[in-house]
């Protein structure tokens, strides 16, 4: 029996239209990520991972098994950040630490998108928050995330091509924008608060 099984999206496929269609979700959840939990599974029987956590296997692996691992826990990290409600905004502790940080939501926005744009190839872009509490944005490549260098990761958007192609083609600035319509804020300020 496979020790990591695919997590069932948290709202319905077309529930994130227009701005990320059904199609796009089913092939991103359905194909992508369970690629990358089969894969994980296959590379862990019998290895000294087999019986760790994710985050365990994130922090202490590299190679192909941190690749599939990190894939699979950042896949489910961004579809938990998407909302079925488009266009919320933060309140409480995370409003103001992002106007601390930012300036603005509409600057984090941008900072936002600017990262995300900016990766060379496929990554992600992500709101992390340090052991102060101080949120930054960065960028990641391919499967690198914030859990293996000690960051709380809070929001990500996926930046590679399968999260966006069907919908937008080549055009990653526009899912970038459409992505951000379709944050979770309640969500975000759960991580941000934990």
């Amino acid at each position: 029996m496979a020790k990591f099984e695919l997590p069932p999206l948290p709202y319905a496929y077309d529930a994130l239209e227009p701005q990320i269609s059904a199609e796009t979700m089913h092939f991103h959840h359905d194909k992508h990520h369970k690629a990358y939990v089969d894969k994980l599974n296959e590379l862990i029987a019998g290895t000294e991972y087999e019986n760790l956590s994710l985050e365990e296997i994130i922090r202490t692996s590299d190679g192909p098994v941190f690749n599939n691992a990190a894939q699979v826990w950042n896949h489910t990290f961004f579809f938990e950040t998407l909302s079925p409600t488009a266009g919320q905004k933060p309140s409480g502790a995370l409003a103001e630490a992002i106007d601390r940080n930012f300036g603005s939501l509409e600057n984090l926005g941008e900072e936002l998108k600017k990262a995300g744009v900016g990766q060379f190839g496929s990554g992600w872009a992500w709101l992390v928050k340090d052991a102060s509490g101080k949120l930054s944005v960065r960028a990641t490549p391919n499967a690198v995330n914030p859990l293996k260098e000690g960051q709380t990761a809070i929001l990500t958007v996926d930046v590679w091509e399968h999260a966006y192609y069907i919908d937008y083609r080549n055009r990653r600035p526009d899912f970038l924008s459409a992505a951000w319509q379709r944050i979770d804020w309640t969500k975000v300020a759960e991580r941000y608060n934990g």
